[in-house]
């Protein structure tokens, strides 16, 4: 019996989203493909110039333009930003530090410590049990 290793591919939005870049931004060339998994890991582990450049300067994806304005997807989208934007935006958005900005980062920040205490709490309760 002979085994077969298929090669495990994904769509180039997959793909995409894995690096952390924006699909619509990529070489034609990587949209209109498949990538494998080997290919996926090269990319992540020696980025060609066009990836270290969008990653660098944009456009970033919703997810990534969250992190670095330090807020959620969904409080990006009640500030009115839908769209893609470029690093140069994001610090824009930094420096006027917009009232809606100013909120979702507290609102944001009030998550993570709620985040923590509860993550504190059930380790507390797992330490009773395990004494019980």
């Amino acid at each position: 019996m002979t085994s077969h290793q298929n090669t495990q591919t994904m769509k180039p939005a997959t793909a995409a989203k894995k690096l952390g870049v924006y699909l619509e931004a990529t070489p034609a060339e990587f949209q209109e493909g498949v990538v494998s998994r080997s290919e996926l890991n090269e990319l992540q582990a020696n980025p060609p110039a066009w990836l270290q450049e969008l990653r660098k300067n944009g456009p970033h994806p919703r997810p990534v333009v969250a992190a670095r304005l330090g807020v959620s997807i969904a409080g990006l989208a009640r500030g009115g930003i839908t769209d893609p934007l470029t690093t140069e935006q994001i610090e824009a958005l930094r420096q006027e530090s917009p009232e809606w900005l100013q909120k979702e980062r507290a609102t944001q920040a009030e998550v993570r410590k709620e985040n923590v205490r509860i993550k504190e709490r059930n380790e507390e309760r797992a330490r009773k049990q395990q004494r019980a």
